[in-house]
C-alpha cells in the first residue's frame, strides 16, 4: 500500500493511507517532503508552505483556510485551519453537465410486483401504529400471530414501525409525522400493512385513512384500539385476513430500472470520499444509465459544496428548488439561533476531516456526475426517475427514514467508523477502509477499503453492482440479520 494519496491534482495536501512516524519522507510530483510530526490515516499533511489566509485545497477545491502559517510535510487539521463559510449565499445558474460514462446493459432483479404498479425488493408485514401509545399492543399482537402461523413465508419478515409521535404535535411535526407513515404504508417493500390507532391521538386514523388516497384494501387494514373490546384478538384476525391475502406472492424478475436508491453516510472519516463514497457515485451513476433512480440526502452536509450540484441541475427550475432545499435548511439554523456551520462532528475530526467544506466535498462524491432530476421536499415521494435531492437532516435514522418513506427500496451507508443501525428498508454498509470490515463484519456489508489496496475501481463497482442486484433480489444485509431495525420521524416544533 502507498503512504499516502493525493485526490486532485490541483490539492495541495495528501492523506495519509496509515499511520505515518515523524521523519516520514514522501515524493509527489517531484517534490520530497519530509513529515514534522506523526500524521494519522485519513488526515492531511500540507505539500508545500501555506501562509495565514491561504486556502486548503483538496477534491480540487478549497476547504477552509489557513488560521497560522503551515510548513511543508505538516499535518493540516482544526489546529491550523478553519471553513471558508458563512451565511446564506446567493448562487446564479451556471449549468456543466458529463456525459454519463457507463451504458444501458439491461440487467435485471428478482423483486416482488405490486397491483399498482410499484416494485419492492422485500414481502414484509407490518403494522404501522399512528401513535407511540399501541407501540406494546402491535408487538403482542405480533407474537400470537407468529405462534398461530408458524412459518410467515411468503413474508420476510414481520415488524412493527414504532415511533413516539401520533399525539402532542401540532403543525409541521403533526403533518410530518402523518405523513411519513402514509408513505410507509405504500412502501412497496410491504406486502400488507395493519394501521393501528388507539382513539384519543390528534394522528386520527379515519383521516389518516383518507389521506392514503387509493389502496390495496386486501393488503391495508385499520384497527381502532379505544372501539373494540379486546384489540390483540381483534388485531390477530385481521392479520390473519392480510396474510392469506399475500399467500401467492412470489419474486418475479423485474429491469433494475425499477430499483430506487437511497444515498447517505455517517460516521465520516478521512477515507470517505477516497474510496466508499465516490464508489457509490460510480454507482449512481450506473443505476441512472439503467434508468434507474438514486437519492441524495444529508442537506447540511451539501453546504460548501452545493454550487457541484446546482451546475448539474436538469433546467432552472430544477436549479431555483436546489437553491431552496439549501437556504431553507440554513433559515432553519437561523431561526433556533444555531451555527449553521457546526459541522464535522468529533468522530468525523478523530477520523481526518477537518471543516463542512472537507466533508460535504467528500459526501456529494455519492452522487456521481449525472445530472440532477428534481428535488424532493422533506416527505414527498419520488415520482422522476435519474439522481434526486431530498431535504433531510444529515441524522442518520432521521435521514434513512426519510428515503425509505420518498419510496427508495434499498438504502446504501457508507461509514469510515462503523455503525450498527438499520432503517424500516434494507440498510448496506459500505466500510471506507478495510480494518473497520475486518473489526465489525456483523455491521459492515461490503468493503470499500480495498480501493486504496490496489484493487481495480473497475472490479470493485462491478463487484458492488452485482451484491446489490442479490440484495435487490432477497440476499440479507446484516441490520436484517440483526433485526436492527427502527423508524425517526424529523421534528423541529413544540410538544403539548
Amino acid at each position: 500500500m502507498e503512504d499516502f494519496f493525493k485526490i486532485n491534482e490541483k490539492d495541495n495536501v495528501v492523506v495519509a493511507l496509515h499511520d505515518l512516524k515523524k521523519g516520514t519522507r514522501l515524493v509527489m510530483d517531484q517534490v520530497e517532503l519530509e513529515l514534522l510530526s506523526d500524521v494519522p490515516k485519513g488526515h492531511k499533511v500540507a505539500l508545500s508552505r501555506l501562509d495565514k489566509g491561504d486556502h486548503v485545497i483538496k477534491y480540487g477545491f478549497p476547504i477552509g483556510h489557513v488560521t497560522a502559517p503551515i510548513q511543508q510535510g505538516e499535518w493540516v487539521h482544526t489546529e491550523n485551519t478553519k471553513t471558508n463559510l458563512e451565511g446564506v449565499q446567493e448562487y446564479q445558474y451556471q449549468p456543466k453537465f458529463e456525459d454519463n460514462p457507463y451504458p444501458f446493459e439491461g440487467r435485471t432483479f428478482q423483486g416482488f410486483k405490486r397491483k399498482n404498479g410499484e416494485v419492492g425488493v422485500r414481502n414484509e408485514l407490518w403494522i404501522v401504529p399512528t401513535v407511540g401509545c399501541v407501540n406494546g399492543i402491535a408487538e403482542r399482537i405480533i407474537k400470537i400471530f407468529q405462534s398461530e402461523v408458524g412459518d410467515i413465508a411468503p413474508f420476510d419478515n414481520i415488524q412493527v414501525l414504532k415511533h413516539n409521535y401520533g399525539c402532542s404535535q401540532l403543525g409541521d411535526d403533526h403533518v410530518n409525522t402523518r405523513t411519513i407513515l402514509t408513505n410507509a404504508v405504500k412502501h412497496p417493500n410491504a406486502g400488507g400493512i395493519l394501521v393501528m390507532g388507539l382513539g384519543c391521538e390528534n394522528n386520527n386514523i379515519k383521516e389518516f385513512e383518507a389521506s392514503l388516497g387509493d389502496y390495496d384494501e386486501e393488503r391495508v387494514k385499520f384497527l381502532l384500539s379505544q372501539e373494540v373490546s379486546n384489540e390483540i384478538e381483534e388485531g390477530v384476525k385481521l392479520l390473519h385476513q392480510i396474510y392469506e391475502a399475500a399467500r401467492e406472492d412470489k419474486r418475479e424478475e423485474v429491469p433494475l430500472a425499477e430499483l430506487k436508491v437511497g444515498l447517505k453516510c455517517g460516521g465520516s472519516d478521512g477515507f470517505s470520499g477516497i474510496t466508499a463514497n465516490p464508489l457509490l457515485g460510480r454507482f449512481s451513476d450506473y443505476l441512472v444509465a439503467q434508468k434507474g433512480t438514486t437519492v441524495l440526502t444529508e442537506v447540511p452536509e451539501m453546504f460548501g459544496a452545493e454550487t457541484i450540484l446546482m451546475e448539474r441541475a436538469r433546467d432552472e427550475e430544477v436549479f431555483e428548488k436546489t437553491v431552496s432545499l439549501i437556504n431553507d435548511f440554513k433559515q432553519y439554523f437561523i431561526q433556533h439561533d444555531q451555527p449553521i456551520y457546526e459541522n464535522p462532528s468529533p468522530g468525523n475530526k478523530d477520523g481526518g476531516i477537518t471543516t463542512l467544506e472537507d466533508k460535504s466535498l467528500g459526501c456529494t462524491q455519492k452522487a456521481g456526475t449525472s445530472v440532477v432530476t428534481d428535488v424532493l421536499k422533506y416527505g414527498e415521494t419520488l415520482s422522476t426517475k435519474g439522481l434526486n435531492l431530498l431535504s433531510s437532516p444529515g441524522n442518520d435514522l432521521v435521514a434513512s427514514t426519510a428515503l425509505g418513506a420518498a419510496g427508495c427500496q434499498i438504502v446504501l451507508f457508507t461509514t469510515g467508523r462503523g455503525t450498527p443501525f438499520g432503517s424500516f428498508v434494507p440498510t448496506m454498509k459500505i466500510s471506507t477502509n478495510s480494518e473497520l470490515y475486518q473489526n465489525k463484519p456483523h455491521w459492515i456489508d461490503f468493503n470499500a477499503g480495498s480501493l486504496i489496496e490496489g484493487e481495480s475501481p473497475d472490479k470493485v463497482l462491478r463487484d458492488f453492482i452485482n451484491y446489490i442486484i442479490a440484495v435487490a433480489s432477497g440476499e440479507p444485509v446484516n441490520n436484517e440479520k440483526n433485526d436492527f431495525r427502527e423508524i425517526a420521524i424529523f421534528k423541529s416544533g413544540v410538544t403539548l
